[in-house]
């Protein structure tokens, strides 16, 4: 079940922008920014870590989409309509900051030069760096960052950036390079959030509407500009050889590869066929079956191809079946919990999985965030004024994911199960499970996977113990991405990212107003005035102590409301690649994607 929404933040590499003392008196100005505490990295450092800095530059990187869709047919990754090629923004944008991947919450400069926060917290000012070009020769200069963050905040983007940049009043150019944003509350983390926004040319699309801006080529900074294409089939990304950026230290040793090609297959079947026929180097799994028993063949057993698992420190995410409470029947949180109870994962761990997962366990596994036991004093302080809205249990012992092991039992859950349905109106009625006005309850599960029945055949069953109805239906992928935009669905089934840093993201994930846009990342349809205070709890906390209670307030809202029935994760990275083309770095930076690792540290052999 792979990702189909990556929340924005995310998907934006994070960073360190320059910026200028000027009107406002600043409370430092410096090459890198951390949200808590001081950057690992000092001023004058050479490169991160974890790069090899003296791994050959050229050769071909031929990789796999990561995305499912099955073809492209715009440039532009940052409208709604349409699909842009895999992996095209973190190629050709570059960003004010550039996050490290052995540290969290810290960006390092790369458009910009160093950045200053006001005292007060209510601006940062970026001051970009002379040499910063776009890939027309052209400057970067004040003005693009001005018109990126404009055309990101406006009516033509995607609206989740609006969200994310709520809380951004305006972003001034105060001279040719240097710009300052304006915040209208003091957040921590928003100087990191604007400085992780891509920056695009101004005469990219220079006249037109930006939902008409699809087949124009970007016009940006980063190190690949786009190379030979057959469109909607596959894409080639061809290093700029007079990338600005090249020999600063957040960028030595990284994009080494002269090619990146990016292939397309219309299935999973058809990935993996062409993985072992050599067609491609690198292919990260999700399924703990193909990786147990169809990574295998010829070149495999010569050494050509590797089996690597490596292990990360990631957060775990909240891979989730999601319940669209806006549908009539999802609206009851007792009927919400039932379904939950007929999950068996330890079973299917066991019989499907080789004992590869572990139980997600609320949205901040594997992150300081994490909530465990009762509320504490300073959580209650939050939750009390909500205590009318909030489910009783918030205020008791954090929910854990229904378990099958003894002395529990899947008997016993489903008997809790449907306590909860007659308690919430339904009845077996003539062997079937009916509400008052003798309507079945009858849900569709939504997917763009024919294979993702395998997984949810035994939930299935299992809700048929209850009386419940869980009908299995495959679209292609268009019209699942279009009934999932309009909230047209069910159940569907979400790989969240996790994130060390909660913020302003969490409005787009959970916030009320999300709940009503199209194309928002609210797909459980949350509207809780609590859940909305503490994320504004959360984005405002002005320290790491006043953060934490606001986190685990939400999480227990979103726990105990059953919005979400948790999944399952992993620790590592599984990938299979070709030994005999690829350099692989000796260690795998604790908190880097499989793919970002690929493309920002990985070197040809044949060059």
């Amino acid at each position: 079940m792979l990702c189909t929404r990556t929340s924005l933040r995310a998907a934006l590499a994070s960073g360190l922008a320059a910026c200028l003392l000027l009107a406002v008196p600043a409370a430092w100005a410096d090459a890198a920014y951390a949200l808590w505490g001081t950057p690992k990295y000092p001023a004058g450092f050479a490169h991160f870590d974890y790069v090899n800095a003296q791994a050959p530059q050229g050769g071909t990187l031929r990789l796999v989409s990561n995305l499912r869709t099955s073809t492209f047919d715009k440039y532009n990754p940052f409208t709604i309509k349409g699909s842009a090629p895999a992996y095209l923004a973190p190629l050709m944008f570059d960003t004010l900051l550039v996050a490290s991947m052995d540290e969290t919450a810290t960006g390092y400069g790369l458009l910009a030069e160093d950045v200053a926060v006001a005292p007060d917290r209510l601006s940062a000012t970026f001051r970009l760096r002379r040499g910063a070009r776009f890939h027309d020769g052209a400057p970067v200069l004040a003005q693009d960052v001005k018109h990126s963050y404009d055309t990101l905040v406006g009516p033509h983007a995607m609206p989740g950036y609006r969200t994310l940049l709520a809380e951004v009043a305006e972003c001034q150019v105060l001279d040719e390079r240097t710009v300052r944003f304006v915040f209208t509350a003091p957040n921590r983390e928003l100087p990191l959030t604007v400085g992780t926004l891509p920056v695009f040319s101004r005469a990219w699309g220079a006249g037109k509407p930006f939902d008409q801006v699809v087949m124009e080529q970007p016009i940006g900074s980063g190190p690949y500009r786009i190379g030979p294409v057959r469109f909607g089939k596959d894409i080639t990304y061809v290093r700029d050889a007079d990338y600005w950026a090249r020999d600063l230290p957040v960028r030595v040793g990284t994009y080494n590869f002269e090619r990146i090609e990016i292939k397309i297959y219309r299935d999973h079947t058809a990935r993996l066929e062409a993985l072992k026929a050599g067609e491609f180097d690198v292919m990260r799994f999700f399924s703990a079956g193909d990786w147990a028993r169809r990574v295998n063949g010829h070149k495999f057993n010569s050494g050509e191809l590797v089996k690597g698992e490596f292990a990360h420190q990631l957060p775990t995410g909240f891979q989730s079946y999601v319940l669209n409470s806006r549908k009539p029947y999802l609206q009851d949180v007792r009927v919400r919990e039932a379904l939950g109870l007929a999950l068996d994962f330890e079973w299917m761990n066991r019989q499907m999985f080789y004992g590869a997962y572990q139980r997600v366990r609320g949205i901040f596994g594997n992150t300081p965030c994490a909530t465990q036991g009762s509320p504490t004093p300073a959580e209650l302080a939050l939750m009390q004024p909500f205590a009318a809205t909030l489910p009783p249990a918030a205020f008791g012992p954090m929910a854990e994911p229904p378990s099958t092991r003894p002395p529990g039992s899947l008997r016993a859950n489903l008997l809790k199960a449907r306590a909860l349905l007659e308690e919430a109106g339904w009845t077996v009625q003539d062997g079937v499970l009916r509400n008052a006005q003798g309507q079945p309850l009858v849900l569709e599960y939504l997917d763009s996977n024919e294979g993702s029945l395998r997984v949810v055949a035994p939930w299935q069953r299992n809700l048929q113990k209850l009386g419940v109805q869980l009908r299995f239906r495959s679209v292609d992928y268009a019209l699942y991405e279009q009934r999932v935009r309009k909230f047209d669905f069910d159940i569907i089934s979400i790989a969240y990212q996790g994130t060390n840093n909660p913020g302003q993201e969490l409005a787009d994930l959970f916030g009320s107003q999300a709940a009503d846009q199209e194309d928002s990342g609210n797909f459980p349809g949350v509207k809780s005035p609590a859940v909305d205070a503490f994320i504004r709890a959360i984005v405002s906390a002005p320290t790491q102590e006043a953060l934490l209670p606001a986190c685990h307030a939400l999480e227990r809202a979103i726990a105990h409301g059953h919005y979400l029935i948790p999944q399952w994760s992993g620790g590592a990275h599984r990938m299979a690649y070709n030994a005999w083309r690829l350099g692989v770095p000796q260690t795998l930076p604790p908190y880097s994607m499989g793919e970002e690792w690929v493309l920002q540290t990985w070197w040809s052999k044949k060059q």
